[in-house]
């Protein structure tokens, strides 16, 4: 059975090595993602440069992902490193601290002091640590250890139910922007975004920077989940991001938050990732635990179009065998995927001509059983349109743009084939995609299949002729 849902693989130190790049690709990984939280520009290139090579080498298209740090709220430095802290033990943030000790620590962000207030709780180190407010002045934020533990360098601060007035993009933020437009990356995913003009603005430096890019807002925060309508209009996709959503939340509160962004973003006809600590026990183990089989299946049966991997692949000690198991669970999970079109058309209206050419290929193929869609597409629009819904039959994305090949790579159930240039003959055309598309092993002739254009040839967003083909013989077009 072939995978529908696509796997996204952090690149690090664990995974830059040529070799086991190239094995990554080999068993399997759609996109990679360029982690901007770390690492410099010349080593994202570095990375890009090993990819290209593996995806040569394999003969495969895999997209690039490059994920901005954001407004990263942090605690600074200790002078020994690092403090134990007990319940009880009166702690404080301070705007003016250099080295911190067992009683107070620096800020990087001192407008913290204006976001917070007494009675606030504030989160550190993913939630492991746990501060009442009690007292906040001009510099200092005045705290009571709830729950304690140790706490180290550069740990994150969150505020419990949101409020934090930190810009979503940074000064370092835009830069990389500028940075991932000169590496041509394919998706751009924006931190910590509150509202639909925070991904606005992020497209429109992108778009500046002269990157096509498809933008991704990383869904985060309180504000988030509140203005999630206008971020998914602003937007191309979003990605689930579990664990800072989950500290601003509540980690109850994370998995039926997952279905509705993952549900609505379906609807609105936008790609999604659902990320964070999928298989993080496999940073350090051969194989996952079953909690984590049962997550990956479960974000699999919700529809997301991607699971992404982070640590496990750019730090752990084992990343081919986690996209490995990972590979193995989606495909099992994708066996038990509901396949049922008619509620999906009974309270929709469409007025686009190639939204409409695109649901009439989905009702065919499904009840003509056919072997593939194939669209053939300038901007991939018609694909992710068609992978909003399952009906159980893999889509070809044909391409004469090598961009849009790289783009429909993380949407669901979407396998992007280049074509070559034949210009502007239809017939000659739907030959070569017949040809494409058999030299792939997807269909062989006597296959029924449903073909997708649109008229001129060569517009974007001009689909608007269907066709149901025989592979090797010659059918009428539906108009």
């Amino acid at each position: 059975m072939q995978r529908t849902t696509k796997i996204v693989a952090t690149l690090g130190p664990a995974s830059s090595d040529p070799a086991v790049l190239n094995q990554l690709v080999a068993v399997g990984i759609d996109v990679v993602r360029l982690n901007f939280s770390h690492g410099t520009a010349d080593d994202h290139r570095a990375r890009m440069d090993n990819l290209r090579l593996a995806m040569g080498a394999q003969n495969r298209t895999v997209g690039v992902m490059a994920d901005l740090q954001g407004p990263k709220i942090r605690v600074g430095k200790f002078a020994s490193g690092k403090i134990p802290l007990q319940p009880g033990q009166p702690f404080v943030l301070a705007t003016r601290c250099e080295l911190g000790d067992a009683g107070r620590v620096g800020l990087d962000y001192p407008e913290l002091v204006d976001d917070v207030a007494a009675g606030d709780v504030l989160l550190l180190d993913d939630g492991r640590v746990v501060m009442d407010v009690a007292e906040v002045t001009i510099d200092e934020i005045r705290c009571t250890v709830r729950q304690g533990t140790e706490l180290s360098n550069n740990k994150g601060i969150n505020k419990q139910g949101g409020g934090l007035s930190a810009p979503a993009l940074t000064a370092k933020d835009k830069e990389d922007i500028r940075t991932a437009a000169t590496l041509k990356v394919d998706y751009v995913a924006v931190s910590f975004p509150k509202s639909g003009d925070d991904m606005r603005r992020a497209r429109k430096l992108l778009t500046n920077a002269g990157s096509s890019a498809l933008i991704v807002a990383k869904i985060e925060r309180v504000e988030a989940i509140q203005n999630l309508e206008d971020i998914l209009d602003a937007s191309d996709g979003v990605m689930v991001a579990r664990g800072d959503l989950a500290v601003e939340v509540g980690d109850a509160a994370v998995p039926a938050l997952q279905k509705r962004i993952i549900r609505m973003a379906r609807e609105h006809n936008k790609f999604v990732i659902t990320a964070t600590q999928m298989m993080e026990s496999m940073i350090h183990s051969p194989v996952p635990t079953r909690a984590e089989v049962s997550d990956v299946a479960n974000a699999v049966l919700d529809g997301t179009d991607a699971v992404m991997l982070s640590a496990e692949t750019a730090a752990g000690d084992y990343p081919v065998q986690t996209v490995e198991a990972m590979a193995r669970i989606c495909v099992e999970a994708e066996k038990s995927s509901e396949i049922s079109l008619e509620k999906h058309f009974l309270d929709r209206v469409f007025t686009r001509i190639d939204q409409s050419i695109a649901m009439a290929a989905l009702f065919a193929a499904s009840h003509l059983h056919v072997k593939a869609i194939a669209a053939l597409t300038e901007s991939g629009s018609t694909a992710l349109w068609m992978s909003r819904l399952n009906v159980g039959v893999p889509i070809y994305a044909l391409t004469q743009d090598v961009r849009t090949r790289y783009k429909v790579s993380i949407f669901k159930g979407v396998y992007p084939v280049m074509m070559r240039q034949t210009g502007h003959d239809r017939d000659q055309l739907l030959h070569e995609a017949e040809e494409q598309l058999i030299r792939a092993g997807a269909v062989e002739p006597g296959d029924l299949i449903v073909l997708t254009i649109g008229e001129p040839i060569g517009t974007p967003g001009g689909t608007n002729t269907l066709k149901i083909v025989k592979v090797g013989e010659t059918h009428t077009a539906i108009n």
